[in-house]
């Protein structure tokens, strides 16, 4: 058993840790956190480590930015807190929605704040209930997501959610709620199949999955560009393209998950853009404030706001809205990540630095314990397998990404196991030369795994 500090102690007793084994920690020992400089964290004894995933995707210029340490400062002394209930308004919620108008990729008529990605996801849901009820379509409730998708963890986000640990014992999925195929081609490509021929099974699935249940009954349908939390699962080029002219034919509303992919992560500011789809509505958060403060928002067009004020007029009220939506602390650092995103230019960051995140994927490639890498931007991620040339995965049971991540720990450096999948998002002001020592720690990590795998008898 780990040798634990008082610290460690101290946090077993007072905590619950999300996405935790919960019966293993204090035999797994968690990691105290002191701080944070650059893309760098340290513990409570002293050790760096780069930080790989951004903390949850999010961190995404890194720690201790001084700049957005300042804009927070000015925002509490100024006005710490205060709400948008019954009129109300105070200038940072304004100018971050005037902030997030200008860079959306679609018209956007007005922004709904919210405190996190799975609100913001929740929101849309309701949105999609509420503008169908204005219109007269009282039956066009069910909304469309993916296996592995990933869309928060409220009741609602999580049925969204097309991961069986979010639904087990949780009695979820809730109705109203349907999952089609998970647009990955190196998992679920058949035999002999091309992308191609993958793309278009996809989307004849789709239609099928849509006249089964009625397209009188679907909202919406909602994916995050690039599949974040459910295994970095980037979809063939051609995926979108073939099932949105589908959505459209059914008059389905078409939700584009923001929350990990938005503001510069895959290349451009939206990952609806880098994957070439056209969304109703947008979803975002996490590196909208760069994570300095908890904020979330959903992007609206004109006809979803002509139902909010029609409903509105008949109701008597809008009867939705959070405490810290729109918090001033938040939207001040929301306006200030944009400013720096525009100003240190981000996003031609983040294609600078593509290719040589995308050639050190491809190399681990030949590594013996990874299948299968892949990545936009700067996310990404690899798979493990028990045998490259079958894609035989390992028992889940073993709990083979776990090992390796814990090796990669140790190495001084954090990234996240899914499953076993490492998820690679590093922040983007990362250099190349942290980048590529980023991928060292990783290299000794698999190799650490290999020879644990073989040890253990997993592989001959």
């Amino acid at each position: 058993m780990t040798q634990l500090t008082n610290m460690q102690v101290r946090d077993i007793e007072a905590l619950v840790h999300p996405y935790t084994p919960q019966h293993r920690i204090r035999e797994i020992g968690p990691l105290v956190v002191e701080k944070g400089h650059g893309v760098w964290i340290t513990d409570s004894q002293g050790k760096e480590y780069i930080e790989g995933l951004s903390g949850l995707w999010c961190a995404g210029l890194g720690f201790s930015d001084e700049e957005m340490i300042e804009a927070g400062i000015e925002q509490l002394r100024k006005l710490p807190y205060y709400h948008l209930f019954g009129a109300k308004g105070y200038e940072p919620a304004i100018e971050l929605a005037e902030s997030l108008k200008e860079i959306a990729p679609i018209p956007i008529s007005k922004v709904l704040f919210a405190s996190s990605g799975s609100e913001a996801n929740d929101t849309q849901i309701k949105l999609a209930w509420y503008y169908n009820n204005a219109r007269g379509k009282p039956d066009k409730k069910k909304i469309i997501s993916r296996v592995k998708a990933y869309h928060g963890v409220t009741v609602m986000t999580a049925s969204l959610t097309g991961l069986p640990n979010n639904h087990i014992d949780f009695d979820l999925p809730v109705a109203r709620v349907v999952h089609t195929d998970c647009p990955q081609y190196y998992r679920f490509g058949l035999e002999g199949e091309t992308e191609a021929e993958f793309v278009a099974r996809l989307a004849a699935s789709l239609q099928a999955l849509i006249e089964r249940e009625g397209p009188e009954t679907i909202a919406a349908f909602i994916a995050e560009p690039v599949m974040g939390a459910g295994g970095v699962i980037v979809p063939p080029d051609a995926y979108f393209a073939a099932i949105q002219p589908i959505l459209a034919a059914h008059d389905i509303l078409c939700i584009s998950d923001e929350v990990i992919c938005g503001f510069g992560r895959t290349g451009n500011w939206f990952g609806c853009e880098t994957m070439g789809y056209t969304p109703h509505t947008i979803s975002v958060a996490k590196q909208m404030t760069a994570s300095y403060a908890p904020l979330s928002a959903v992007l609206l067009p004109q006809f979803m706001v002509d139902a909010l004020d029609s409903q509105s007029a008949k109701i008597g009220t809008f009867g939705h809205g959070y405490t810290y939506g729109g918090h001033p602390l938040g939207c001040a650092l929301g306006v200030k990540a944009i400013e720096i995103y525009k100003k240190r230019d981000v996003v031609g960051r983040v294609r600078a630095m593509a290719p040589l995140f995308a050639e050190r994927i491809r190399r681990l490639e030949e590594h013996p314990l990874v299948g299968n890498g892949r990545s936009k931007g700067l996310i990404g991620g690899i798979e493990l397998v028990a045998d490259k040339a079958t894609k035989k995965p390992f028992d889940p049971k073993l709990g083979v990404g776990g090992q390796v991540n814990a090796f990669l720990q140790n190495r001084g450096a954090i990234l996240r196991a899914m499953g076993d999948t490492l998820g690679l998002c590093p922040p983007m002001i990362i250099s190349e030369a942290e980048l590529n020592e980023l991928f060292d720690r990783l290299e000794g990590a698999l190799n650490d795994g290999e020879d644990w795998v073989r040890r253990q008898g997993l592989r001959g």
